[in-house]
C-alpha cells in the first residue's frame, strides 16, 4: 500500500515538506508532524490541543457528530443496560468483558480492598469540616502513596495492577468518609457482601442507629452513573493524568492530579453548576420565572448561561443523556418526587429547551450532567459531592489511560511547545535607574 502524505508549503519560498498521514480503525485521519521541527525549525500552534492527537489509544472512541460513545468498541447504550460497573471496569482495564469466572475473581479482588488504612481517618480530620469535598479528595488520593508505598512504582506492571485495584476499591470509601466527616457523622465501614454501588450507598447513608435499607432502583441508578462517567477519551482530566504520569510519578499522584483537574466547573463541576442554576431559578420564583430566565440566556449581554445543555464534543446529542434521562424518571417515580418543586422546575426547563428553536438550532440538548445532577439530588447526595462522585467513577478510566500510556513504546514525557510573544532579550538596569 502506497504511503499517504500531506505536503506543507510556505509562502516565503522555504522548501515544501511531506508528512505521513495515519489512519485509525475509526475516526479522522491524522497528520504525523513529529518531524516538523527537525525539518522546518517550526512548531504548530494549537491552543487547547483541539486539533492535535497527543497519543494513540484503544480504550474509548467518541463520534461527536453521530452522538456515539464506545468503550473498547462496545456502545455505551449496551454497556449501561447489560453490564454492571465492575464489568465495565474490567473491560476498560484489561480490554475485554469478563466471563462469569473472571467477573467473580475481579469483583472479589475489588471487594476485599475497600477498607482504607485506619490512619487515613486522622489525616482526614486535619481538614475543616466545611472544606469542599474535592479539596479533601485531592488530598486523600494523593496521600494514598504514603499509606500504600508497596504499589507506587509506575514501571512495575504488578504494582500498577495493585494500585489500580486499590484505587477502584477505595474511592467509594474515601468519598463516603469525606461526606460523613462534613456532616459530623461516624464513618461507616464497607461490607464485603454488598455490590459496589450498594456498598457505596450504605457507607453514605447508614448510621449506627438503625439498619440501612437499600433501594434497588437507587442502587441501579448509582451504578449507571458510575458506568456513564467511567471514561471519555482524551478530556482535560484524562490528559492531565497522562501528562502527570509521563514524568514517571506514582499512580496515586497521577490520579490525584486528575481529581484536581476534574474539579473545574467547565469539566467535572458542570453537574454541580447545573443544580446551582436550578436553585437560583427556584429562589427567583421557580417555574413561573422560567420565561424570564430563558430570555436572559438568549441575551448575549446578560452573561446568564444555561447549564447542563449542549456539549463541546457531542454536536447533536450526548448518548449518555438519554440513558440518564430514563434513570432520572425511574428514580423520581420510585421516590414520589415528580411533584417536588425543584424537580418540576427541572422538567419544565427541559421541555422548553428541547422545543425552543433558539436552543434546537444550536443543538443545545440536555447532556448527562443535567440528568445526573437531578438523580443525585433526588437520592439525597449534596450538590457539593457531585464532582467527587464523578471522580470516583472516572478513576478506572484514568487508570486504564495511564496504563496504556506507560506501556506505549512511543511514550515520552509531555512537553508542549509555545509561541513566545513576550519581551526579547534585554539587560537589567541598576536599581536606581529602573
Amino acid at each position: 500500500m502506497t504511503e499517504r502524505t500531506a505536503t506543507l508549503t510556505f509562502s516565503d519560498g522555504s522548501p515544501a515538506v511531506n508528512f505521513p498521514v495515519l489512519s485509525g480503525t475509526v475516526g479522522p485521519d491524522v497528520i504525523d508532524i513529529r518531524t516538523l521541527y527537525g525539518k522546518t525549525g517550526k512548531f504548530t500552534y494549537d491552543p487547547g490541543f483541539l486539533s492535535t492527537a497527543s497519543c494513540a489509544s484503544t480504550i474509548t472512541f467518541i463520534d461527536g457528530d453521530k452522538g456515539e460513545l464506545l468503550y473498547r468498541g462496545y456502545p455505551i447504550e449496551e454497556l449501561a443496560t447489560r453490564c454492571d460497573f465492575l464489568e465495565v471496569c474490567h473491560l476498560l482495564l484489561y480490554g475485554e468483558l469478563p466471563d462469569a469466572t473472571a467477573k467473580a475473581d475481579f469483583t472479589s479482588r475489588v471487594t476485599k480492598h475497600t477498607m482504607v488504612n485506619e490512619q487515613m481517618q486522622f489525616f482526614l480530620r486535619g481538614f475543616r469540616r466545611d472544606a469542599h469535598p474535592m479539596a479533601v479528595m485531592t488530598g486523600l488520593v494523593g496521600a494514598m502513596s504514603a499509606f500504600y508505598p508497596d504499589s507506587i512504582n509506575l514501571n512495575d506492571a504488578h504494582q500498577r495492577d495493585i494500585s489500580a485495584i486499590r484505587l477502584i476499591a477505595k474511592m467509594p470509601t474515601l468519598v463516603a468518609m469525606a461526606y460523613k466527616y462534613s456532616v459530623g457523622q461516624p464513618f461507616v465501614y464497607p461490607r464485603n457482601d454488598l455490590s459496589y454501588a450498594g456498598n457505596f450507598m450504605r457507607m453514605m447513608f447508614a448510621t449506627p442507629c438503625e439498619d440501612y435499607k437499600s433501594n434497588d432502583v437507587l442502587v441501579r441508578a448509582m451504578d449507571r452513573i458510575f458506568t456513564l462517567h467511567a471514561d471519555h477519551e482524551q478530556n482535560a482530566s484524562t490528559s492531565t493524568v497522562r501528562l502527570c504520569a509521563s514524568s514517571g510519578t506514582n499512580p496515586f499522584a497521577a490520579i490525584a492530579a486528575g481529581v484536581a483537574c476534574l474539579w473545574g466547573p467547565a469539566h467535572g463541576g458542570a453537574n454541580e453548576a447545573c443544580l446551582n442554576m436550578l436553585y437560583d431559578i427556584q429562589k427567583q420564583g421557580g417555574v413561573a420565572k422560567i420565561g424570564e430566565f430563558i430570555a436572559k440566556v438568549k441575551d448575549k449581554d446578560s452573561n446568564v448561561k444555561l447549564m447542563g445543555f449542549g456539549h463541546r464534543v457531542y454536536k447533536n446529542y450526548d448518548p449518555r443523556a438519554k440513558l440518564m434521562r430514563e434513570t432520572c424518571h425511574e428514580v423520581l417515580t420510585a421516590l414520589g418526587l415528580h411533584d417536588d418543586p425543584l424537580f418540576k422546575l427541572a422538567m419544565a426547563l427541559e421541555k422548553i429547551a428541547v422545543e425552543d428553536d433558539y436552543f434546537v438550532s444550536r443543538k443545545l440538548y440536555p447532556n448527562v450532567d443535567y440528568y445526573s445532577g437531578i438523580v443525585q439530588k433526588a437520592i439525597g447526595i449534596p450538590v457539593s459531592l457531585f464532582t467527587a462522585i464523578f471522580a470516583l467513577a472516572r478513576t478506572v478510566g484514568w487508570i486504564a489511560q495511564l496504563n496504556e500510556m506507560i506501556t506505549d513504546k512511543e511514550y515520552k514525557i509531555g512537553r508542549p511547545r509555545q509561541l513566545f510573544v513576550g519581551a526579547t532579550r534585554r539587560s537589567v538596569p541598576p536599581l536606581g535607574k529602573r
